[in-house]
């Protein structure tokens, strides 16, 4: 049997996972959550921004006890960055993207600021599991693009300007990303993200947010997604155990 650890922000976005994947416990990674099949699911909410995911996924991992997880999901709602997905869409990230942990740089580069890996001071991006992401990202026909991480979440025109002029192909923008693949590398797991799209990256404008909506289609997504990781974890299950 797999073990899958997701990873959300918030209490509402955790309830929409469990609510496709089902659950034993009140849906936190210490109480436990039971998908039905091959696969069995943990369920936290873990704060936002990437500081509270990297330590609250730092924490899960740890407290594994003797069955590792196979794979650390990151998953909730998050901001489309046009012309890659808008409101209504589903990305599952091909990468995931510390988009402003760095330095401002001005005069040094094109930009005017310089990102962690190129600082010499660790890395800027995560890939996704090379496997599992594009299997997941067919199976919903999601947008498979970069989720970008960041700190403070865009709110006006010349900031989506400035992440789309640096990060060309990126679909999404959230709080946790980056911050759940750093603590997935150093315990050795792949990470998953997938994000559906609640508001245009772009100016503030809570009117025209869905996040009802997107938080349905997360429900929606994970139910799709769950025979893709029974198949996917299941074949790996399959191959460790007749390796010599």
């Amino acid at each position: 049997m797999g073990r899958v650890l997701v990873v959300t922000a918030v209490a509402a976005e955790r309830d929409a996972v469990l609510r496709a994947v089902g659950s034993d416990g009140a849906g936190d990674a210490d109480a436990g959550g039971a998908g039905a099949g091959a696969v069995r699911y943990a369920v936290l909410a873990a704060g936002a921004g990437p500081a509270a995911a990297a330590a609250a996924t730092a924490f899960a991992l740890a407290g594994s006890g003797p069955a590792p997880y196979d794979l650390v999901i990151s998953a909730g709602i998050g901001g489309g960055i046009a012309p890659h997905a808008g409101i209504g869409d589903t990305v599952v990230a091909s990468a995931l993207v510390a988009a402003d942990l760095g330095a401002q740089t001005p005069g040094e580069s094109p930009e005017g600021f310089t990102d962690l890996g190129t600082l010499g001071f660790g890395t800027a991006a995560y890939p996704a599991d090379p496997d599992l992401s594009p299997a997941v990202a067919a199976a919903l026909g999601a947008v498979r693009a970069p989720v970008l991480t960041v700190s403070t979440a865009t709110g006006t025109a010349a900031r989506a300007a400035e992440l789309v002029r640096r990060h060309p192909e990126a679909a999404a923008e959230a709080m946790e990303g980056f911050g759940v693949a750093e603590a997935a590398a150093r315990a050795g797991v792949p990470v998953l993200e997938i994000r559906t799209v609640s508001n245009a990256v772009g100016p503030r404008d809570r009117a025209a947010w869905r996040i009802g909506e997107a938080l349905t289609a997360l429900t929606e997504a994970f139910a799709r997604m769950v025979p893709v990781l029974e198949d996917g974890l299941g074949a790996r299950t399959a191959e460790r155990s007749t390796a010599p």
